[in-house]
């Protein structure tokens, strides 16, 4: 038979086996003939499962064509059937066209059989119309499928979805791949494992090296291999005996060991370690998964000897032995390789680290590029270069907790999808349009076309070379239906699209995301002043700082800034803080805020970062930690520093200094987009006394000399109360005035536009005499404690007397509101609609 092969139209057949494995080809027929004398002799040849396979289908596809004998187009329809993939990839590399020959060997098979005269047989399962499914399809016959193999059914072939183009381009990961392969290339122990952070392209990697082996970029020694991405959740399900997953594991070692083409990809290795065992923690009594694998991955040749097809020549096949290397390639990330393979020596020695570092912007920018034909495609949009910009830019930017570039893909991969919907949206609302117009509008429509067809007529048409032309086409009436668009245009994705989804993920509004930020620095003083009375000085120090910072001649990995707010109590010093948090991160959510005196005692410390290992609330992560972690652009606010504990301090200066946090389950939590402001008290009587009557201390009467004054007082009472160290760390040290009652007064008037606010929203207006804001700020002035006690007046007196009116039902929605004093001084409200007075009782004697 193996004559009938050299000397048939299928000498192609003969030549396959003879080339298995390379990327060359030869058309020299004495050349495939010396080949075949070499093995004549072979006495004793083992046959693999697959080549046993393809011999039971081409027996099987003789009988029941009905030959008595087997015939090399047997032969070939029986490896086109039960391909594994390694034959298809042999014929794409030499240019074979598996289709063509298909068809080929069925014509031939047919025109045996008419020939003798005999009546073509049912094509049998494996078949369809002189054509055979593709090996992606696999159909087998019922009479030849046997149970699946552990690779088959655990693992997926990474080489033949490559060859297939299933996987995404890898681009700009050529140093990595050819680390791997320089690797996988050794004696022993070539076993690479991938370490990187989730998100930097570890499995991308693996991917990218299926994708040179299907493209024959890798060298001789790996164009036969095959990566199989072994499956790990279906490995375990279903593994309830004892036993069982251990049973699955040496199964799939053995079929890897016997195949000798496969590199076995563990994608999360470390959700292997540990598995099997039985019991609490690391004391069961069953098997680790990880001592099943070391054997085979220490040894590197393994001790089975498999065979490579060379050849077909008298009836049998003959082999060519060659040791077989086992290999694997692994990735988890850095955190638990340390947890797991660090801890167990003999595991770790096995695996070759390659660190996979997250890709620079730039290089970010590039990946997208080279993907963003395959998102237009399953999007039906089409991304602009700025939109790809912004998704880098963006997602480095405002979700710090994931890497580049998986984040960067996945802003345009929701983006897409959202413009998409979006798109299809409105488009059912533009059709619900059309079909809801009125016989009215259809008339119009059709008037506009009859206006249009008589203005053709009554224009000169000129007809040059067949072609028509109207001079003026400005007189032909708009006749376009508005809102109608092609349905297979694609759709556009911009910047606008990616903030939106970046503002979703973010929790950051999408104005302050696309807002250009040297328009929002400029203009921070004059916000931050609309919010704060009298504390000018405050807010042109607190924006210097900013300022500072935002341009860059700070140290990018520190804190935006540190500072501490100093000054008597109800001075403005949280609302400053709410007012910069909206002003400059979008909300006053993005503040958060830590009351100190939560954290007097010595044990409240670790509350900041997390318990430590052992010990109540491990693993829940720290109050402050925490929070930054999930919104890492927000100001923290440590109001009332002054009453932690002295070993809070520590952690601060770690903060102002480095900038980042490490919490109980060492996360490194970066402060480097945070604002950290501190409130004291300390110092206020010593403001006091400066302000009034500067006891041993000279304030000039010039505004700026007053401040600097006041600043160097205060900072002699802070040296005395905080650690130098601390102090030294701080950026700027706020000091605010006393408020005066002019100062006072307008502060008033902000509180009354926030409870109008309020009573808008029940349908109700508000209008209030100057008698009663002059009542209100006379009650609650006080330089003593600032602007609360004047919120305690406005409760008091405006508050509740509206309260009131509202429950017994005299103001209702629409009504007009009316405050103002009767004859005895005491504040009524009025209803313009019913005039009728209400009494607050024992308003003013309750302040």
């Amino acid at each position: 038979m193996g004559f009938l092969v050299l000397g048939s139209p299928l000498m192609w057949l003969a030549r396959l086996f003879v080339v298995f494995g390379t990327n060359e080809e030869s058309n020299d027929q004495n050349s495939v003939k010396s080949e075949a004398s070499l093995v004549t002799s072979a006495t004793d040849v083992p046959f693999s499962t697959g080549a046993k396979r393809v011999f039971e289908a081409a027996v099987e596809y003789s009988r029941t064509m009905g030959y008595n004998f087997i015939a090399p187009e047997h032969i070939a329809i029986g490896l086109f059937t039960v391909d594994d993939g390694n034959a298809g990839r042999v014929f794409k590399r030499l240019g074979v066209n598996v289709d063509h020959l298909a068809n080929v060997a069925v014509s031939r098979l047919q025109g045996e059989v008419a020939k003798d005269g005999r009546e073509l047989p049912a094509a049998p399962k494996g078949t369809r119309d002189k054509s055979f499914p593709s090996k992606s399809t696999a159909i087998r016959s019922s009479e030849i499928t046997r149970d699946k193999s552990a690779l088959d059914q655990f693992c997926v072939d990474l080489t033949a979805r490559a060859g297939d183009g299933l996987i995404d381009p890898v681009i700009g990961r050529d140093t990595e791949v050819q680390r791997i392969i320089e690797i996988l290339c050794r004696r022993t122990k070539n076993n690479p494992i991938l370490l990187g952070e989730a998100g930097v392209g570890k499995t991308a990697i693996a991917e990218g090296l299926a994708i040179s082996i299907a493209q024959a970029n890798v060298p001789a020694f790996l164009l036969t291999k095959r990566i199989m991405s072994l499956d790990i959740g279906l490995l375990i399900a279903g593994s309830k005996e004892r036993g069982e997953l251990e049973g699955r594991v040496t199964t799939l070692i053995n079929d890897v060991k016997k195949s000798g083409n496969v590199i076995l990809f563990i994608d999360e290795v470390h959700t292997l370690i540990g598995s099997g065992t039985v019991g609490r923690g690391n004391k069961g009594s069953g098997l680790d998964i990880a001592n099943l694998l070391k054997p085979s991955l220490g040894r590197g040749e393994v001790q089975v000897m498999i065979s490579d097809i060379i050849m077909l020549h008298s009836s049998m096949i003959a082999y060519d032995k060659i040791n077989a290397q086992g290999m694997c390639i692994a990735s988890t990330t850095m955190d638990e390789y340390r947890t797991h393979f660090e801890k167990d020596k003999a595991l770790a020695r096995r695996f070759q680290p390659v660190l996979i570092n997250e890709p620079s912007q730039e290089d970010s920018i590039r990946i997208l590029l080279g993907l963003r034909e395959k998102y237009e495609a399953h999007h039906k949009c089409k991304y602009t270069l700025e939109a790809l910009n912004a998704a880098v830019h963006l997602s480095a930017r405002y979700i710090p907790d994931r890497h580049l570039p998986d984040k960067a893909i996945d802003l345009i991969d929701e983006a897409g999808s959202k413009a998409r919907a979006e798109s299809f949206k409105r488009r059912k609302e533009q059709q619900t349009c059309i079909l809801s117009k009125s016989p009215d509008d259809y008339w119009h429509e059709i008037r506009a076309v009859s206006a249009m067809h008589e203005v053709v007529l009554a224009s000169k048409l000129t007809k040059d070379d067949g072609a028509s032309s109207i001079e003026d086409d400005s007189e032909l009436p708009d006749t376009s239906l508005p809102g109608t668009s092609d349905d297979d245009e694609p759709v556009v994705v911009g910047p606008g699209d990616i903030a939106a989804v970046a503002s979703l993920w973010s929790g950051i509004p999408v104005h302050q995301l696309t807002a250009d930020e040297r328009m929002l620095l400029v203009g921070l003083d004059e916000l931050l002043k609309k919010r704060i009375v009298g504390q000018d000085e405050a807010v042109a120090s607190i924006c210097r700082v900013v300022k500072r910072s935002r341009v860059g001649l700070n140290d990018p990995t520190r804190p935006i800034a540190a500072m501490l707010f100093c000054g008597p109590t109800g001075v403005g010093k949280t609302e400053l803080t709410k007012a910069l948090a909206e002003c400059y991160f979008g909300s006053e959510a993005a503040m958060l805020r830590l009351d100190m005196s939560e954290y007097m005692e010595r044990h409240t410390v670790s509350k900041l970062i997390g318990s430590p290992p052992g010990y109540v609330g491990y693993g829940e992560g720290g109050t402050l930690t925490e929070a930054i972690r999930k919104r890492p652009f927000t100001v923290v606010l440590l109001d009332e520093i002054e009453k932690a504990h002295p070993d809070i301090f520590n952690i601060l200066l770690q903060i102002f200094e480095d900038g980042h946090l490490t919490d109980s389950q060492g996360r490194r939590v970066s402060f480097k987009n945070a604002l950290v402001v501190m409130t004291s008290n300390v110092g206020s009587t010593a403001i006091a006394k400066g302000r009034h009557n500067s006891i041993g201390f000279l304030i000039g009467d010039d505004e700026s000399t007053s401040y600097a004054g006041l600043k160097a007082l205060l900072m002699e009472e802070l040296k005395a109360y905080f650690r130098p160290e601390l102090l030294n760390r701080i950026d700027e040290v706020v000091v605010f005035r006393p408020l005066e009652k002019t100062q006072m007064l307008e502060i008033l008037n902000i509180m009354m536009l926030e409870v109008r606010g309020r009573l808008l929203s029940l349908g109700i207006n508000l209008e209030i005499s100057e008698a009663v804001i002059d009542l209100v700020c006379q009650q609650g002035f006080d330089t003593s404690y600032g602007a609360r006690p004047l919120r305690r007046a406005v409760t008091h007196i405006i508050e509740n007397l509206l309260s009131e009116a509202i429950l017994s039902g005299d103001c209702k929605p629409g009504d007009t509101a009316i405050i103002d004093l009767n004859d005895s001084g005491n504040p009524v409200i009025t209803n313009h609609r019913s005039r009728k007075n209400i009494y607050l009782t024992d308003t003013t004697s309750s302040l």
